[in-house]
């Protein structure tokens, strides 16, 4: 059975991926890694992603690989350079970050896309990794990490599912949750208009990585 690492920068990430894993992948073996003050850190420090948090990353990516994992995903999407810091150092693994699935689905959609998040750093970070052209409209949802935070999972939802409201009245067809938390709310978005594809990081990045550990083993 493949050993897969999934490496965490948030307590809230844990439970999304572990339960699509959970229904789509239940022969894989999981490790969990959880450092979560990595977030905390980069939205503090003033230093962007630095030489520091690289080597953090890479720390991280060694114990995994250490304890013989055939893959590595990330979970936070704030930190696309450190993760491609780490696939250039392991290129015998499949090391994902945690929005590259997803934005490739996203890219079959007609018109702009949405794009939300609950962590400001990600809306900084994330829309360079699309390619030139797309037309992106980004939303932060205040206030719903720290609902999330304080266990009011229904707020947390709501305020996302308003912003996505927000992006359909401007156009878009497509909205894309950009952090794996963000996942639970997919519901609450669906329900806007049934026409809407709603996208999460956790359910493309489960697909993806299966897929490219099957292409290894043909």
């Amino acid at each position: 059975m493949p050993r897969i690492a999934l490496i965490h920068a948030l307590s809230h990430s844990v439970e999304p991926i572990n339960t699509v894993m959970d229904c789509e992948w239940p022969e894989a073996t999981r490790m969990n890694l959880l450092d979560d003050s990595l977030s905390a850190d980069l939205a503090s420090s003033g230093h962007g992603l630095d030489a520091a948090m690289h080597r953090r990353f890479l720390d991280l990516a060694g114990y995994a690989a250490g304890t013989g994992a055939e893959a590595i995903l990330f979970t936070c999407s704030a930190f696309g350079s450190c993760i491609e810091d780490v696939a250039r150092h392991y290129p015998q693994l499949p090391v994902l970050k945690p929005n590259e699935a997803m934005i490739a689905d996203a890219l079959h959609a007609d018109g702009p896309l949405g794009l939300i998040a609950t962590f400001a750093p990600t809306l900084a970070s994330m829309p360079a990794e699309f390619p030139a052209g797309v037309d992106i409209r980004c939303a932060l949802a205040e206030g719903a990490l720290e609902a999330l935070d304080a266990g009011d999972v229904h707020r947390h939802d709501a305020l996302i599912a308003e912003q996505a409201a927000r992006l359909h009245a401007s156009g878009c067809r497509t909205i894309c949750l950009a952090q794996f938390s963000m996942a639970r709310a997919r519901r609450a978005c669906e329900r806007i208009d049934s026409r809407m594809r709603v996208l999460t990081t956790v359910h493309s990045a489960v697909f993806e990585l299966k897929r490219r550990l099957a292409q290894r083993k043909n």
